[in-house]
């Protein structure tokens, strides 16, 4: 049995810069993170004295013989890209929900091939498993998502995602003292809406934007640099939660799909409770709201949105990670044991 555990992310400034519609003519640049709350894969070869060859186990119980009867579409994929030819169990647990903007989706595929790959006896490393979530999700799913997500959950850390036009992307961990970092950490609430929603939905109305927005783009990848600025520097870090305020303005006026009144509503609450600056994660819609708020006034903030959920994160800096390996049998040669990481995928 293998279990990965994969972080959830949350991307700061230059987020639709990363779709290729974009950074193939522009190049694209992204200020992101990852937190301590993850999706956690579990998989193993299924024993054969169950009536089907594979189970699946998320928000619905599967059980079907043939790979392509599979309705999860990452799983689906996953099998046939790594050609799992064997039955398999495969569960999901989550931390948090689905569909939220902390890239919930890419966490599963990059921790599903982090599972598989230990179960063919494979040790994958990250820009592998990165790429070959890029793939399976733009590829094979045709799903309208940028290379951001997968990048991050597998690396981990904060980082600065530098993609230039022929998309051979580039990662710089930030680094900060760390009396810095617990500062900066310590100065964002994260807020669940209560909405959820697809983000690939919300994302082809974005991308269809690009050819209209682009001065819009241009300015939300500029400010990545001045907002890593403020945090490698010495000045206030509350200059990062003005430019987050004024990211958020220019992300909500690429569509009218980004926002809602409700998410609007939530936003001024919170910056007339003392917030300098948020944002809606991911995509938009719904999902998880971040903001920046000084020490003095996070329990006004806090009273002022009572009625959602608050969620305490701290950064995580492993990325995706094998919590348990025992690899045990196959299940087309029962008796027979398995070695352990058989070879490194580069």
């Amino acid at each position: 049995m293998i279990i990965s555990r994969t972080p959830f992310r949350v991307s700061f400034f230059g987020g639709g810069t990363d779709y290729p519609t974009w950074f193939c003519d522009h190049g694209g640049k992204v200020l992101t993170s990852t937190i301590n709350r993850y999706c956690y894969i579990t998989a193993r070869y299924l024993p054969p004295f169950f009536d089907q060859r594979n189970r699946i186990v998320w928000s619905k119980i599967e059980t079907v013989d043939a790979t392509d009867e599979i309705e999860h579409p990452a799983v689906r994929a996953g099998l046939q890209f790594l050609d799992v030819r064997e039955g398999v169990e495969i569960h999901h647990v989550g931390d948090l929900p689905a569909r939220s903007g902390l890239g919930s989706s890419s966490a599963f595929t990059v921790g599903l091939l982090h599972a598989l790959y230990a179960l063919k006896g494979v040790m994958a490393n990250k820009p592998r498993l990165a790429d070959d979530a890029i793939y399976i999700e733009q590829q094979m799913l045709k799903e309208a998502v940028g290379i951001q997500d997968q990048v991050q959950v597998a690396h981990g850390g904060i980082n600065l995602i530098e993609i230039p036009c022929d998309g051979k992307y580039q990662i710089s961990p930030v680094i900060m003292p760390l009396e810095r970092t617990h500062e900066f950490e310590s100065r964002l609430m994260l807020f669940f809406t209560g909405i959820s929603r697809f983000a690939s939905e919300i994302a082809e109305s974005q991308i269809k934007a690009i050819p209209n927005k682009t001065r819009e783009l241009e300015a939300m990848r500029a400010m990545v640099d001045e907002a890593l600025h403020v945090l490698v520097g010495r000045g206030s870090l509350d200059d990062f939660g003005r430019l987050l305020h004024e990211s958020w303005l220019l992300k909500r006026s690429l569509t009218s799909r980004i926002s809602s009144q409700k998410v609007d509503d939530i936003y001024e609450e919170a910056r007339r409770a003392g917030a300098i600056g948020g944002k809606l994660l991911g995509a938009g819609g719904g999902g998880f709201m971040l903001f920046y708020v000084p020490l003095a006034h996070q329990q006004q903030v806090r009273d002022a949105l009572s009625k959602l959920l608050e969620i305490p994160f701290c950064f995580e800096h492993m990325g995706t990670q094998i919590i348990f390996c025992d690899p045990g049998t196959r299940g087309a040669s029962y008796n027979s044991g398995y070695p352990m990481m058989a070879s490194v995928a580069r």
